[in-house]
C-alpha cells in the first residue's frame, strides 16, 4: 500500500553525505494515527492505528531503524487490519543500506521484501533476496538517514525549497523516488501544544514545518503528480511530530504520544 512507503520515507541528495552541525538523537517515538479526511471516492469511513519508530546509531557505527506501522481502515462494507514491520541499517557514510520489510494483512503475511543496496560510482546496485533473488541498477541517491541529514542541513542554512531523490527499500524496492521539499521558518512550540506531554518534563525543541511531496517517475503520468505528501514538524535532532500523511483521496494524522530518548552511540575520539 502507498502509505507504507510514505511512513517509512518520513521519518527519512548527492554522492556524499553533507556536513551536519549535530548528531541525530537516538530515540523511540510512538504516534497515534487517526483519519484526518476522506473523500467519497476513497470509500474510507474510519481509520485508527499506531506507529512506532525507533532510531539508533551514529556516524561511525551506522544507523539502525526499527519501524512498525499498524492501521485499521474501515469502509462501508468491511474493516482491514494492516501491519508493516521494517528494520533497516545504513552505514555512516551512506554507501550501504540493508532492509527487510514484512507486511501483514489481517494478521496473515502478505509480502516480505528483503535486500541490500550499495552506492557505487555509477549508481545504486540493488541485491534483492525476497520475494525473489534479483539484481537491479538504479540511479545514485541517498538513503533515508542521509535524506534526513541533508534536509536538516538545508533547513539550518535557511533553504526553503529544493528537489532531490531517495531510495528507502519500501514497496518492491525497485525504484528511486523524487521528492520536493518545502521548509518553513524555525519556530518555538506553543504553550498549549497538544504533543508537549510526550516530552515529559522537557519542553519540545524548536522545529521547522516541513512538507515533502513524493513522485514516482515510473508511475502513472510519468510522475508529474505526487503519489503522496507528508507534512510534519522537524526538530534539529531528527525527532518528528504532528504528522499528516496525504494520499489524495484520504489523509491520516499522526500525533506523538510517547517519546523516549536513548543513550546515543558515541564515536571514538581521534
Amino acid at each position: 500500500m502507498p502509505f507504507f512507503r510514505a511512513a517509512a520515507s518520513m521519518l527519512a541528495i548527492a554522492a556524499a553525505m553533507p556536513a551536519f552541525a549535530g548528531p541525530l538523537a537516538a530515540h523511540r517515538a510512538v504516534y497515534d494515527l487517526t483519519l484526518d479526511r476522506a473523500s467519497d471516492r476513497s470509500g474510507v469511513t474510519g481509520l485508527s492505528g499506531r506507529m512506532v519508530y525507533e532510531f539508533n546509531g551514529s556516524a561511525c557505527e551506522g544507523y539502525t531503524v526499527n519501524f512498525r506501522f499498524v492501521t485499521r481502515i474501515a469502509t462501508e462494507d468491511t474493516q482491514r487490519l494492516t501491519d508493516q514491520q521494517t528494520t533497516t541499517f545504513e552505514d555512516g557514510d551512506g554507501t550501504t543500506f540493508r532492509f527487510v520489510t514484512k507486511s501483514f494483512v489481517d494478521q496473515a503475511l502478505d509480502k516480505e521484501v528483503r535486500g541490500s543496496a550499495l552506492r557505487g560510482d555509477k549508481g545504486l546496485i540493488i541485491a534483492l533476496e525476497k520475494p525473489a533473488a534479483e539484481k537491479l541498477d538504479l540511479e545514485t541517491t541517498l538513503f533515508p538517514t542521509g535524506h534526513m541529514i541533508d534536509m536538516i542541513d538545508r533547513a539550518a542554512k535557511g533553504e526553503t525549497f529544493y528537489e532531490t531523490t531517495i531510495f528507502d527499500g519500501s514497496e518492491d524496492a525497485d525504484r528511486v523516488m523524487t521528492t520536493t521539499v518545502v521548509l518553513g521558518q524555525k519556530a518555538d512550540s506553543k504553550a498549549d501544544d497538544p504533543e508537549a506531554k510526550a516530552f515529559g518534563p522537557a519542553r519540545p525543541a524548536p522545529y521547522w514545518p516541513v512538507t515533502i511531496a513524493y513522485f514516482d517517475p515510473q508511475g502513472e503520468g510519468g510522475g508529474e503528480t505526487p503519489t503522496y505528501r507528508i507534512a510534519f514538524k522537524l526538530q534539529e535532532d531528527g525527532v518528528t511530530r504532528d504528522l499528516v500523511m496525504d494520499y489524495g483521496d484520504f489523509a491520516m494524522r499522526g500525533k506523538l504520544v510517547d517519546l523516549s530518548m536513548m543513550k546515543p552511540a558515541a564515536c571514538p575520539q581521534d
